[in-house]
């Protein structure tokens, strides 16, 4: 099993919301609940600019709600559903459609 970098002890509330109000993020979060695996930050399915997309996938990373790690030359990230759950229970559902099956 792959270990990911630490993201925050805690998430906080308002830094989770906030990133998830961006539309390309949720839309990020989303792809990433669906394939239930880490995607690689070239692999998205995203219309905007390389160093727009790194900022969302910072903004992500520090909201907690991402953790990327390396492998090679490829940045993987995946969603720490658990985490989320754990500190926000019902919210993947609540924003993520597909997520309530």
């Amino acid at each position: 099993m792959r270990s990911y970098p630490q993201a925050p002890a805690s998430l906080e509330v308002t830094a989770v919301l906030h990133a998830l109000a961006d539309p390309v993020r949720l839309d990020l979060v989303r792809q990433l609940s669906e394939s239930g695996t880490a995607i690689a930050c070239g692999r998205f399915d995203t219309t905007v600019a390389k160093n727009t997309l790194s900022h969302h996938f910072k903004v992500l990373r520090e909201a907690g709600i991402i953790a990327t790690h390396r492998e090679g030359s490829q940045a993987l990230n995946v969603l720490r559903t658990a985490e989320l759950e754990a500190s926000f229970p019902g919210l993947l559902c609540a924003i993520l459609p597909q997520a309530r099956s």
